[in-house]
């Protein structure tokens, strides 16, 4: 079951490649006078695995999303935590990186292939069990491999997005032309319409396959949070992740995050029911 859902979580990735592709076809074709097609794609493939070098990730991804070293008082209260997490795992303390972002939501998410990040709030204010069992469950994503599809899923998407974006760029620009010069140019309004109505045909079909990779990926995210409920349980933290999930659905009415993290709680499946699968589990261990 845990390798079915690790395999599981490169379908979203499989589905992204061939738009990248076209995306990056697309993007080449501006330059092709100067560079070799084959040279873009050597320097794309090339550049996507630093996304999984450990300093890379603490240099250039921590910042990026926002997040932080712990403070003293924070890496008082997570070390200890940390260190017996590693050790039921049996794995290298300095492998994995516990990064802080500063937020009042009470949140955690691992990415990268080293990086487990937690709120602020969530330090603050969930008991040391409950800390725990949220660290253990974060660090199962890394060792169920679901946090490399999702990197390589998101550095798939890059030229998808970027795209996209251009097309909308260039969809308003054909309209403003329109707008300012059509009304004295019949032939100039064929134009621009013309234009825009094709920019937004191609600009559609890669934000669409933005969108079905996002739909994918929580459909597979799913399968990819029970995976890592397990996981945790198996290490010995079931019981702190289920208590730490119903302080969660104690504050059910705070108010959702929006942007990037707004997708990656989407993924996640009720809290309810992560607890009675967790629950079940911690009851029938051999399931």
């Amino acid at each position: 079951m845990p390798q079915r859902s690790a395999l599981l979580a490169f379908v979203p990735v499989i589905a992204m490649a061939p738009f990248s592709l076209l995306a990056l076809f697309i993007l080449w074709v501006p330059v092709s006078f100067w560079v070799p097609f084959v040279w873009l794609l050597i320097g794309f493939a090339a550049t996507g695995p630093l996304l999984f070098v450990r300093r890379f990730q603490v240099l250039v991804l921590t910042p990026i999303l926002g997040a932080r070293p712990p403070t003293v008082g924070e890496r008082s209260a997570i070390e200890p935590l940390w260190r017996e997490i590693v050790e039921a795992g049996n794995l290298r303390h300095d492998h994995y990186v516990v990064r802080i972002l500063p937020s009042d939501e009470l949140n955690a998410f691992a990415c990268g292939g080293h990086l487990v990040v937690v709120t602020s709030f969530a330090v603050d204010e969930l008991t040391t069990p409950e800390l725990q069992g949220v660290l253990a469950h974060e660090l199962s994503h890394h060792l169920g491999l679901h946090t490399v599809a999702i990197t390589i899923g998101h550095w798939l998407s890059t030229p998808v997005v970027l795209l996209a974006r251009i097309g909308v760029f260039f969809e308003n620009v054909a309209i403003a032309a329109r707008e300012s010069f059509g009304k004295d140019s019949p032939t100039i309004d064929a134009i621009t319409n013309a234009a825009a109505v094709v920019i937004r045909g191609v600009s559609w079909i890669f934000t669409a396959a933005i969108r079905g990779g996002v739909a994918l990926g929580n459909l597979v995210g799913h399968g990819s949070e029970f995976d890592a409920d397990r996981r945790a349980v198996r290490m010995g933290f079931g019981r702190e992740l289920a208590s730490a999930l119903r302080r969660v659905l104690a504050a059910h009415n705070t108010p959702r995050p929006v942007g990037w993290r707004e997708r990656l709680a989407s993924s996640h499946p009720s809290a309810r029911t992560r607890v009675a699968r967790i629950e079940a589990l911690l009851r029938h261990p051999a399931r």
